[in-house]
C-alpha cells in the first residue's frame, strides 16, 4: 500500500469472487424474521447514472444492517424492461427492442456487481420475459373478471411523433392541477402532446378510490410530501351536486338570425363544494367539449370560433364566450348568462359550474373579465380580526377586486341569511330540489393501451360476431412476434400474428395491437422476487404473504404518484383475491434525493454527468459509496464533488494503514484512564450509529465511525503501547459499523483483524453491541467537548502560548442537586424551591446567584452527569487536552481547588485554570 492509497481493485476484485463463489447472496425460501428491503428497479438503459448508485447504495446497506442485526433480508433486483425508449432506439439502430434491452441489462448488471451491490440474483426478474408478462395478461384476465376492466372511446395524450398514447406523467410542461391530460410536451421526444379520442383499455381504479385516499392516513412510514401528493392525485372533494336549468333567452340569434322559440337544453348538473355560496352564482361556465357547448359550438359561429381556435386550458387567464343560452339558479329562481370556459374541464367535475365570482378567485378574474356581477354572500364571522365585536351582524367583505374565499356567515342569501357556511351547506342541499351530497375525486380510471410493440400484448381478440374476447388462459402467454421496422405500431404489420381464431365462435379474428402501460408491469414486481421461477401462478401465495409488506422501498420521487399509486390499486385488488393478507405494498418509503453538479441535476443534455465507472477504477466501488453516504441525509439532494471523493479515499486508506500496522503480540499497554475513554467511545459509537442506522441516517452513522477512527489514532500516536484487547475492539468495531456501505474493505479489514466466531464474511458477523452503560453518553461527550472548547478559548483570548498547567475544577455537589430541581420542577419562583433545600441555602449569595442562572435559562437547561461520574468522564478525556496544548491536565473535585476557581464550576461546564 503507497502513501496516495491502497490497491482497490485487487480487493474489490477478490471479495466479489469470494462473495460470488459462497454464494453468499442467496435468500432462503423459509425465513423466521423476515425483511424485505427494495429499491425501484431500474430502466435498462445501458449505463448507470449516480441517481441509480445512491439508490441502490441506500437499499443495499440498509439490507446488510438488517442482515448482521439477525434478521432473514429479501434484497432482490430486476428490470423493468418493457417501454418506448427501447423500441425508439431499436429503430434508430436498425435492431429490435429486445436485443438491445438484453445488452443494456448485460451491461448495467455488471456495473452493479462492480459496485458490490448484495443483490440475490437467482431472483432476478426482467419484465420483458414471456415468462413474466404471462402474468401480466393472467391479472388482465382476473381484473376483467372482478368488472375491473372495460374499453371505451376516450380522449388520450397522442404524441404524433412516437405514435402512441403517452400516460399524464409522461407529459412534461403542462399543469397536471388541471387533471389529466393537460397539455405539455412528450417526455421523450419532446413533441407537442394533442388530444385524440381512441377506443381505450381502463383497469378502473376508481372502484378502489375511497381507500386508496383513506389508506394514507395510515403509511406513518411514508413522507409526508408523498402522501399529500397522493391525496391531490385522488383529489378526494366532498361537497353536493345540483342541477341548472339550461335554455335559450326568447329571440335568442345563432349568428345568422333570430330564432322565434327558444331552444331548452334540460338541466345541466354542476358539482360545488361550496352550495353556500349559491346565492352569489351570477353565470355558470361550461367545459367547450361539453355537450350543451358542442351543440351550441355547431349553430353558433362566435362559439365554434372560440372552442377550435381560442379556447386554452393553459392559459395565464381564465378565457370565455357568452352563448345565447341562460340558466336558472335553483335557490335564487333567477337567470344567469351561460359561458363556454376554457378553465372547465370536462373529465373534471361535471365539466359545468356555477360561477360564484364573489368568493373564488378563478371566478373573480374571470367575472372582472368578462362584466359579470359580482355579489358578496358570505361574510367574515363577527368578532373576527376584520369585523366588529360580539353581537355585531356580519358586515358584507369588499369583493370588488378579490373574492372572499373563507367561510363565514351568509348574508344576501334571503331565509339562509345569518347561517353558518357549514349550516347553509346541509340546509340548501336538503332543501334544493336537485341538490344532493356528492363525493368526486380527480382520480380517472387508469388507460393502459398504448400503441407500440414493446410491451405485454393485451390479451384480447376481436371478433365481428362475438366483440372483443379474452384469450383463455391455457393459452397465455401471448408472446409478441418479432419486431417490424415501421412506422406506427408495429403490431399492426404482423399481419400472421394478427389474424386469428376466435376463441368462442372459432371464426375470423384479430389480436389486439395496443399494448399495456408499462407501470402495468411494475404494479406487482416486488410480489414476483418471492419466488421469480414459479410457473403455476404469479408468486406463491404462502411466501408473499411472509415477506410483504415491503419493509423498506427506496426510489426517486418522481415516482411519488402514479407507480406508488398503481402499485397500492393491485395489491388491493390482489388481496380481494384472497392471494394477500396485506392491502399496502410498501411499509416504508424512502425518496432518496438527486446528485447534483454545481446545485445542477445531472443530465446528459447538460454535459454535467460524473460516470460512475470512472470512479470505480479511480478510487474504487467503497470510496463512491462511502462518498454518496457520507455527503447528505438520503432525502436531500447534494452536490457531486471531486474533492470529497479524494478525501473519502484518504480516510479509508488511512483506516486500512491503521488496522494494517496493529500488531496485538505488540501492544502490552496497560487498562488505564485513556484506554477506558476509548472503551467509553466505542459504545457510545455503536449505540449512537445503530440508531442512525435503524433511522437511514447514514450520513450521522458513518460521522460516527469516522470519529471512532480518528479516537483509536490519536490513542495509538498518544501512548507508547495501546492496550491491546481495547484497540482491536475499537478497530473491528469501526470496521463493522463501516461495513453496510463500504463492503469490500471492510471485508480485507475483518480479514486482517481475525475474524470472530467462524464469520466467513463481516456481513455474517453479529453487529456490534455497547459492553458498557451508555446511559448518559450524549451528556459525557458534551461535556468533553465543550470542556475541550472552554480551554482552546481561554488559550486563544489570553493568548497563552505554552500553558504549563492546566485545571479542571467539577461543580460541587449543591450545584448539581439545584439542577436537578430546576429540570423537574414547574414552580413559577425557582429560586424560593431552592432555597427550601438546606444544603443549597446555606450557600447563601451563591445559592441565590446560581439560582437566578438557572431562572433566566430554564428553558435550555440540559441534564448532566452526577459529580462522580463528571469527575469520571474527565479523568479519561484528560489525555485529549494534553495531547492537543501539550501540557498536564488535573482534574479536580470543587472542594480540592481554590475557591475563587471552583465557584465558577458548572454541572457540565468546569471551570477551567490555566497556568502559564
Amino acid at each position: 500500500m503507497s502513501e496516495e492509497g491502497y490497491d482497490h481493485a485487487a480487493v474489490e476484485r477478490r471479495w466479489q469472487a469470494a462473495w460470488d463463489d459462497a454464494d453468499a447472496y442467496r435468500t432462503p425460501d423459509e425465513v423466521t424474521d423476515p425483511t424485505y428491503v427494495l429499491g425501484m428497479y431500474p430502466y435498462p438503459s445501458g449505463l448507470l447514472h449516480m441517481g441509480h448508485v445512491r439508490n441502490y447504495t441506500i437499499t443495499d446497506a440498509y439490507a446488510r444492517f438488517r442482515r448482521m442485526r439477525g434478521d432473514d433480508v429479501l434484497h432482490p433486483m430486476g428490470w423493468d424492461a418493457f417501454g418506448l425508449p427501447a423500441e425508439n432506439a431499436a429503430k434508430e439502430r436498425d435492431t429490435n427492442p429486445r436485443d438491445w434491452t438484453f445488452d443494456c441489462i448485460e451491461t448495467m448488471k455488471g456495473q452493479m456487481e462492480s459496485m458490490g451491490f448484495g443483490y440475490d440474483w437467482d431472483r432476478e426478474v426482467t419484465t420483458c420475459t414471456p415468462e413474466y408478462y404471462r402474468w401480466n395478461q393472467w391479472l388482465f384476465r382476473e381484473f376483467h373478471d372482478r368488472e375491473l376492466v372495460e374499453r371505451e372511446a376516450a380522449e388520450v395524450n397522442w404524441c404524433p411523433t412516437c405514435e402512441t398514447v403517452l400516460a399524464d406523467e409522461q407529459v412534461e410542461g403542462g399543469d397536471s392541477s388541471e387533471g389529466p391530460g393537460a397539455h405539455g410536451n412528450c417526455w421523450r421526444c419532446g413533441t407537442t402532446v394533442e388530444r385524440r379520442e381512441l377506443e381505450q383499455w381502463f383497469l378502473r381504479i376508481t372502484e378502489y378510490a375511497d381507500e386508496l385516499n383513506g389508506y394514507i392516513d395510515d403509511l406513518d412510514g411514508w413522507p409526508d410530501s408523498v402522501r399529500q401528493m397522493q391525496r391531490n392525485w385522488i383529489g378526494r372533494q366532498e361537497g353536493s351536486r345540483v342541477s341548472f336549468e339550461i335554455g335559450e333567452a326568447q329571440g335568442a340569434s345563432n349568428g345568422r338570425g333570430e330564432r322565434s322559440e327558444p331552444r331548452e337544453y334540460g338541466p345541466v348538473e354542476a358539482f360545488t363544494t361550496r352550495l353556500d355560496t349559491i346565492f352569489g352564482a351570477t353565470f355558470f361556465a361550461l367545459a367547450p367539449d361539453h355537450p350543451v357547448s358542442e351543440a351550441v359550438a355547431a349553430e353558433d359561429d362566435e362559439v365554434r370560433r372560440f372552442v377550435e381556435e381560442e379556447a386554452d386550458p393553459e392559459g395565464d387567464e381564465p378565457n370565455g364566450v357568452r352563448t345565447d343560452l341562460t340558466a336558472t339558479n335553483p335557490a335564487t329562481g333567477e337567470e344567469v348568462p351561460v359561458f363556454v370556459a376554457d378553465f372547465v374541464l370536462s373529465d373534471v367535475g361535471t365539466g359545468a359550474l356555477m360561477g360564484v365570482p364573489g368568493h373564488d378567485d378563478r371566478d373573480h378574474a374571470f367575472a372582472s373579465k368578462m362584466g359579470v356581477d359580482i355579489v358578496p354572500v358570505v361574510a367574515p364571522e363577527p368578532g373576527g380580526d376584520s369585523d366588529g365585536g360580539d353581537g355585531e351582524a356580519p358586515s358584507e367583505p369588499d369583493v370588488s377586486e378579490s373574492a372572499f374565499t373563507d367561510d363565514g356567515v351568509l348574508v344576501n342569501s334571503g331565509e339562509y341569511s345569518g347561517l353558518s357556511s357549514a349550516e347553509a351547506r346541509e340546509e340548501l342541499t336538503a332543501d334544493i330540489d336537485s341538490a344532493e351530497f356528492h363525493t368526486q375525486y380527480r382520480l380517472r380510471d387508469w388507460g393502459i393501451s398504448r400503441q407500440r410493440y414493446w410491451g405485454t400484448p393485451i390479451p384480447v381478440v376481436h371478433c365481428d360476431d362475438c366483440g372483443p374476447v379474452l384469450v383463455p388462459e391455457d393459452d397465455l402467454p401471448v408472446e409478441l412476434p418479432e419486431f417490424i421496422n415501421t412506422t406506427g405500431n408495429p403490431l399492426d404489420a404482423a399481419e400472421e400474428w394478427k389474424h386469428v381464431d376466435c376463441p368462442e365462435c372459432g371464426g375470423d379474428a384479430v389480436r389486439e395491437t395496443d399494448t399495456m402501460d408499462t407501470f402495468v408491469d411494475s404494479s406487482w414486481y416486488f410480489l414476483r422476487y418471492v419466488s421469480p421461477d414459479l410457473e403455476a401462478a404469479p408468486f406463491d401465495v404462502d411466501r408473499a404473504n411472509d415477506w410483504m409488506p415491503v419493509d423498506q422501498y427506496v426510489g426517486g420521487i418522481e415516482h411519488a404518484v402514479m407507480h406508488l399509486l398503481y402499485s397500492r390499486f393491485v395489491t388491493k385488488v390482489v388481496a380481494d383475491m384472497d392471494m394477500l393478507e396485506h392491502r399496502e405494498p410498501f411499509e416504508n418509503l424512502l425518496a432518496q434525493g438527486m446528485v447534483q453538479l454545481e446545485g445542477e441535476k445531472m443530465s446528459k443534455s447538460k454535459g454535467n454527468v460524473v460516470s460512475p465507472q470512472r470512479i470505480v477504477e479511480e478510487y474504487g466501488a467503497d470510496t463512491a459509496r462511502l462518498f454518496m453516504m457520507q455527503a447528505a441525509q438520503p432525502e436531500r439532494a447534494f452536490d457531486w464533488s471531486e474533492e470529497g471523493v479524494r478525501s473519502t479515499y484518504r480516510f479509508l486508506t488511512r483506516l486500512k494503514r491503521l488496522v494494517g500496522e496493529f500488531d496485538p503480540e505488540a501492544a502490552e499497554g496497560e487498562f488505564g484512564p485513556i484506554a477506558s475513554y476509548v472503551e467509553s467511545e466505542t459504545d457510545a459509537t455503536v449505540s449512537a450509529a445503530t440508531a442512525d442506522y435503524d433511522d437511514l441516517t447514514f450520513n450521522t452513522s458513518l460521522r460516527e465511525t469516522q470519529e471512532l477512527v480518528g479516537t483509536l489514532r490519536g490513542y495509538r500516536d498518544h501512548v507508547e503501547a495501546v492496550h491491546a484487547d481495547t484497540f482491536r475492539r475499537g478497530l473491528v468495531t469501526a470496521v463493522k459499523l463501516l461495513s453496510p456501505v463500504a463492503p469490500h474493505v471492510a471485508e480485507e479489514l475483518y480479514d486482517e483483524l481475525g475474524r470472530e466466531g467462524g464469520d466467513s464474511f463481516v456481513l455474517d458477523a453479529d453487529w456490534p453491541e455497547p459492553e458498557g452503560d451508555v446511559s448518559g453518553a450524549d451528556e459525557r461527550r458534551r461535556l468533553v467537548e465543550n470542556t475541550r472548547e472552554d480551554v482552546r478559548q481561554i488559550v486563544d483570548v489570553a493568548s497563552i502560548e505554552d500553558p504549563e498547567r492546566i485545571d479542571v475544577v467539577v461543580a460541587p455537589e449543591w450545584k448539581h442537586r439545584a439542577l436537578e430541581i430546576a429540570l423537574e420542577s414547574d414552580a413559577p419562583n425557582l429560586i424560593s424551591e431552592l432555597m427550601q433545600e438546606d444544603d443549597i441555602r446555606e450557600r447563601g449569595d451563591a445559592a441565590a446567584a446560581y439560582g437566578q442562572d438557572l431562572q433566566n435559562e430554564r428553558e435550555a437547561l440540559r441534564p448532566a452527569l452526577s459529580p462522580d461520574r463528571e469527575h469520571g468522564a474527565l479523568e479519561e478525556a484528560a489525555w485529549l487536552v494534553e495531547r492537543e496544548f501539550d501540557a498536564p491536565v488535573r482534574v479536580l473535585r470543587a472542594e480540592e481547588a481554590d475557591d475563587d476557581v471552583a465557584r465558577k464550576a458548572e454541572p457540565g461546564r468546569p471551570a477551567i485554570d490555566i497556568a502559564e
